[in-house]
């Protein structure tokens, strides 16, 4: 490049280059002596084994279950208490290093990605049951409690955990994406089990929703800051601690199966028994294609229709009333006799094919991923979108079993995708814009439980306004200023954000 150029020319071009040398030496001095300090102060607050830049550890907390590609952190912290994570967050703070925590990696929106780099929180060591209060029916646990661990410890109290994803997420995670699963219809989501959390913010500071030590069943003390941090997936904070509702374990539980005709009648079914007020415990959907897939995989032998996984809780004088109704109503719709469940361990194969009916719609393709949509719809509209989507799946011939939560209204399309074919990915997003504002159209929502994350951060705009949106910007503004918490996720990023973090990566 220098051949050409005058002898004073050259020379000015050289001392060009040599002070451009010295300043991108400089600037690698200084960032690595930063990363040096900052490695230094992490291990100092959770010791030598707390901190871990090993490619396969970075590589499994850069990706959950999701589509989403694997972005991993720089570096992996595994604090044991909240006064540790409370340091680390304030170290982060002072060198403006991304924050993004991680439970069981099980979300399924691309929510632990660390899209701009930084520091994965591991919370999987701060794993302790707290208290129990068996008469207020109520417990405090640390975030690397999983929803089976917690239900195995209150084994012997005659007290459970029902808020049930399928997935054996940690409790803190859920109450961070609001997950909820087969038993909401009856018991609820976390958002309304959540009595109070503990959250370290962004600069270090820890608050409690609803004040330390607090938990009672009800209160109109000031703003709810409780569900402001359930179901904002780490972009405001990290849950160390969360206060649960419990409830009293049945004194009779039992399980049915029922066979349909078609879509429609299933789901009218579903609509009828709630009308009727049957205070049913769960009741699932499974199309044709589900079905099919779930005995295939679970080795189960259910006819090949759209089928209702129902389950019944209460006294056995209560559950005879409950079944009779629903029973009643089934017929009336063309559904075939219940086939029953009665002991644990079939009423436990049933719920568990339910529950890997995921791996179940992979094994229709082999070598494919899954993706799962996630609309929920008022109950009165829930027919009209089944049948609807049923109708655009068989027509563009996509295979995307569909099995739901239909008691509350959301439903999951398993979209079964061949990583290698562009065509059929772009077929398949294409599908889940039109499915999801289909739902909005009926006043529904984009996302039932799975969260916002990183796929569906435009169509929030869409479902809430650019007024809520820019409310919602404001409050992540003023708790996360220096957009530090989990960045990138549920809210689009603006232009002084991303400017933001380039200067951040410099």
């Amino acid at each position: 490049m220098l051949l050409g150029l005058t002898p004073s020319r050259r020379l000015l071009s050289h001392r060009h280059c040599l002070l451009q040398c010295r300043s991108i030496k400089s600037e690698n001095t200084a960032r690595s002596t930063t990363l040096d300090s900052v490695l230094s102060a992490f291990r100092s607050i959770c010791g030598e084994d707390g901190v871990s830049l090993g490619e396969a550890v970075r590589q499994q907390h850069g990706k959950d279950e999701s589509v989403h590609r694997c972005c991993p952190p720089d570096v992996v912290v595994f604090p044991r208490c909240v006064e540790e994570v409370s340091a680390l967050a304030k170290v982060c703070n002072n060198h403006r290093l991304p924050i993004i925590p991680f439970g069981t990696g099980t979300g399924l929106e691309g929510g632990v990605s660390a899209v701009t780099g930084g520091v994965c929180f591991s919370l999987r060591n701060m794993d302790q049951v707290l208290d129990v209060h068996q008469e207020d029916f109520d417990v405090t646990v640390e975030p690397g409690v999983t929803r089976k661990a917690l239900n195995a410890y209150l084994r012997d109290t005659g007290l459970w955990f029902p808020v049930d994803p399928g997935a054996d997420a940690s409790l803190c995670g859920m109450a961070a994406t609001s997950a909820s699963g087969t038993n909401a219809v009856r018991y609820g989501t976390m958002r309304e089990n959540v009595l109070n959390l503990e959250v370290v913010l962004a600069d270090g500071n820890i608050i409690h929703t609803a004040g330390k030590g607090r938990r009672p069943r009800k209160t109109s003390a000031g703003y709810n800051l409780t569900n402001l941090f359930v179901g904002s997936e780490g972009t405001l904070g990290i849950i160390t601690k969360t206060t649960l509702r419990l409830y009293g374990i049945p004194e009779a539980v039992v399980s049915a199966v029922c066979s349909f005709p078609s879509v429609q009648a299933a789901v009218d079914s579903t609509v009828q028994i709630l009308q009727a007020g049957v205070p049913i415990a769960r009741i699932e959907f499974l199309d044709d294609v589900m079905i099919d897939a779930c005995n295939r995989f679970s080795s189960l032998s259910y006819p090949v229709t759209p089928t209702l996984f129902l389950e019944f809780h209460g006294s056995e004088r209560s559950l005879e009333e409950q079944v009779q109704t629903a029973e009643d109503i089934t017929q009336s719709n063309g559904g075939s006799d219940f086939q029953w469940a009665r002991d644990a361990e079939t009423r436990n194969r049933l719920w568990k094919a339910r529950h890997d009916a995921w791996y179940a719609a992979l094994a229709l393709r082999p070598g494919c991923k899954a993706y799962s949509t996630d609309v929920c719809v008022p109950l009165s509209r829930l027919p009209q979108i089944i049948v609807e989507t049923k109708e655009d799946l068989i027509k563009n011939r996509l295979t995307g079993p569909i099995a739901g939560h239909v008691g509350d209204g959301n439903f999951h399309c398993l979209m079964v995708v061949d990583p290698n074919d562009p065509e059929e990915q772009r077929g398949v997003h294409l599908f889940t814009e039109r499915l999801a504002r289909r739902a909005l159209a009926m006043d529904g929502t984009c996302t039932g439980e799975h969260g916002v994350g990183l796929g569906k951060r435009a169509l929030l705009c869409e479902e809430m306004g650019p007024m809520a949106v820019g409310v919602m910007q404001r409050l992540k503004d003023t708790l996360d200023p220096k957009n530090l918490m989990n960045p990138g996720k549920v809210l689009q990023e603006s232009h002084h954000d991303r400017l933001d973090q380039r200067l951040m990566s410099q």
